[in-house]
Order: C-alpha cells, then structure tokens, then sequence
C-alpha cells in the first residue's frame, strides 16, 4: 500500500461514484478505463498511484468477465496461452517504465495518451465483424502473441482503452469475430492487469482501501450497466467520457 497517502471520505466520495459510472459506462458502450483513472486523478491521487489503483479495481472486473468467457467456453487456450506469456513480458515492460518516469513526465504523457485512446474507443467504426471464429494458425498465434506483448505494454505504463486495441488487433489482423476477439482479449487483458498490478503492488503503489471500494462500486455498475436496454444505454457513453475527460484535462492544466 502506498503508505504516504493520507485517505479522505473526500476521496472515497469522488471515487466511488464515478467507478460505479465507469462500471455503468462499460456494461453499455465500453471505455470504462476513460473514466477510472480520471476518477482516481481528480480525488488528489499521484499519478503512479492512480495507475497502480485503477488496476486494482478493473483487475476484480475483468476478472469476472474472463471467468463468464471461460465458463461459456468461449476462450480457445491453445491461442490463450503463448498469449499469456507475451502478455506478462510485456505488461511487466510497461509498469517497469512507467515506475521510471517523473509525475511530470507521466502527465505530459497523460495529454497525448488519454485522447488518443477516447479515438479508438468512441470509434465504433472500427469494430465489425470479420470472422466467425478464432483459427489456430501461424498469422493467428503471431497476431496474437504480438499484440499481446506490444498492448500488454501500453496496460502496464497506462491502461485505458486496452481492451479495445486489443479486439481492433483481433478482427483486423487476425480476422476474428467479435466473440472470439472479446474472449481472447480478456484473457490477455487479465493478465495484463494482474502483471502490472504485483509490480506497482511491490512498488508500494496501490492504494489498497480505496481499490477494493472502488471495485465494488465497479462491479455494481456493471451489473446494473448490463441489464439496461443497450440502444437508449449507449447514447450516455460517449458525452459521459468526453466530459470526464475535458474536466480533467482542465484539471492538469491548472495543477
């Protein structure tokens, strides 16, 4: 646990709310992670600290979106597994240089990468379906294995928007059909999480307390998110993430 950080009722009032949000925002239209690490940044949190304790809470999310793939018997495990271990060399990459840099350099970062990331997620142009299942062959292991060695980076100095470059990855290179890609992408994104997670963990990073309530709250708004009707649902997701992300942007540029 980060032991130099003094938590608030303050804190946990900004960032529960706003992870129930991201869970609702997730469950509907996806980009959750737009609006978690943002969360973590306006309640006053480092931004090491804001990393380490997002992947605590979207850690316990993913988690049981992966776990719902598996038991459905979505996810191919001969792909799955040189995946995973691209996937730990590279989130372990990821975190190791995002422990590196400077608070100053990590928000200079946070000015191009956030942005960027709301392109690729609010772009639902991107997402169409191009297969209909996960072939296991060479282009399909080396897409894989690649993108989730050079994703597993970016999730482990970052976060937001992995899941989504990873099933843009899927169905344009591997040609994937969005099932197969989501499954396969939440195995790598699990991983992802986990890896980067025991670094920043034995970095003194997390801010533990604040993480579990956060995934709590998580949990429940993707839970509530999930059972609301899709078409009206996702018309909230992208001015939601445009105005969090304006606010913080704001709120950097001041601090």
């Amino acid at each position: 646990m980060n032991t130099d950080m003094n938590l608030t009722p303050e804190m946990f009032l900004i960032v529960c709310p706003m992870l129930f949000l991201a869970g609702l925002v997730d469950a509907i239209g996806g980009g959750g992670g737009l609006i978690s690490l943002p969360a973590y940044l306006f309640a006053g949190l480092p931004i090491h600290a804001a990393i380490a304790t997002n992947k605590l809470s979207s850690t316990c999310g993913t988690a049981l979106a992966t776990f719902r793939f598996i038991r459905h018997k979505l996810v191919n495990f001969k792909l799955a597994v040189p995946s995973v271990i691209c996937a730990v060399a590279g989130a372990s990459l990821g975190a190791r240089l995002s422990m590196s840099m400077s608070e100053q350099v990590m928000k200079n970062v946070l000015f191009i990468v956030l942005p960027l990331s709301a392109f690729f997620v609010l772009n639902k142009n991107l997402f169409q379906e191009r297969g209909r299942e996960a072939r296991v062959d060479r282009r399909t292991y080396l897409v894989s294995s690649a993108a989730a060695f050079v994703i597993g980076i970016y999730d482990g100095f970052y976060g937001p928007g992995t899941g989504t470059f990873l099933i843009i990855a899927f169905t344009v290179f591997a040609k994937m059909g969005l099932t197969a890609a989501n499954a396969q992408t939440k195995v790598i994104n699990l991983t992802t999480n986990v890896t980067s997670l025991v670094i920043f963990l034995l970095h003194g990073q997390a801010v533990i307390p604040l993480g579990i309530a956060a995934a709590i709250c998580n949990m429940a708004g993707n839970y509530i998110g999930a059972g609301l009707a899709m078409e009206k649902g996702a018309k909230i997701v992208r001015p939601v993430i445009l105005i969090v992300l304006a606010l913080l942007l704001i709120k950097i540029v001041r601090s």
